[in-house]
């Protein structure tokens, strides 16, 4: 069943790969707890899934661009939990590509039904009028929000840090809508300071953060967007393909290759 408890590795960094500095640094490999349905993706939908599995419901709804990550984990999960998804893409023109889309494939592969909408209409993502045209569509599901934010998210996230975690002054992590640093601070212990690397343009990422935690022991800077979301150059491209030579460890353009760099 996909709603287990899991606990990550944590690999600590050779200095000698951060010349010049004498603190030390680890990783947790969140990336680890699940081949498809991996790091915060597994931990937003670890509560989310299971509430819908006790109100009955067995399809879920939810939305995301070409290449979403948060696509491809409610596909998988779904499909492991015997959900009926259905996925909302933003991109009309994306309805002849999904053979060339490795992302939106995959979710259809998993059983994942894709309803493509202009970007315009995709805007409407959060209005009544539009979430009752796809009930009327599509019949009774429960409702994911895009990127899988929200209470039960939160609560997931805060399961990602834990007594293994507690020797380590600075939290440090990526942070895109803010669900997952929220959790994160909950969980922080009094003497540990969170750094929020946003991988967007700006630090707006305060109000969402302040819905779900009262703590004030962090801090976001854009510092290494790299320009905004999505955003990479060559500089970033060599710093992931050589931090994976020296670490064995993956990174991402989008996310966490920013936050390391």
């Amino acid at each position: 069943m996909f709603i287990l408890k899991h606990i990550s590795q944590i690999q600590s960094i050779d200095q000698k790969i951060i010349p010049g500095r004498t603190n030390s640094v680890s990783v947790l490999r969140e990336d680890q707890i699940h081949p498809f349905v991996s790091g915060n993706k597994f931990r937003k939908l670890k509560y989310t899934l299971q509430d819908a599995k006790d109100q009955g419901t067995h399809a879920l709804l939810t939305f995301g661009g070409a290449y979403s990550n948060h696509i491809a984990a409610v596909a998988d999960a779904g499909f492991q939990m015997g959900f009926t998804t259905i996925g909302v893409i933003r991109g009309e023109e994306l309805t002849a590509k999904v053979h060339t889309n490795p992302t939106l494939r995959f979710a259809q592969e998993r059983g994942m039904k894709l309803h493509f909408v202009s970007r315009a209409t995709y805007k409407q993502k959060e209005s009544d009028h539009f979430i009752d045209s796809l009930r009327d569509r599509f019949g009774n599901f429960y409702l994911i929000p895009e990127g899988g934010a929200g209470p039960l998210a939160v609560k997931g996230c805060e399961e990602i840090l834990g007594p293994e975690t507690s020797q380590f002054d600075v939290i440090c992590v990526s942070v895109g809508t803010g669900g997952t640093i929220a959790g994160i601070i909950n969980a922080s212990e009094s003497h540990q300071t969170i750094i929020g690397f946003s991988a967007l343009k700006g630090t707006f990422q305060h109000s969402e953060i302040k819905k779900y935690s009262a703590k004030t022991n962090y801090e976001l800077t854009d510092d290494y967007c790299f320009g905004g979301y999505g955003k990479i150059d060559s500089t970033l491209v060599r710093f992931i393909n050589e931090f994976k030579e020296n670490t064995g460890i993956p990174l991402d353009p989008v996310y966490t290759g920013k936050l390391m760099y």
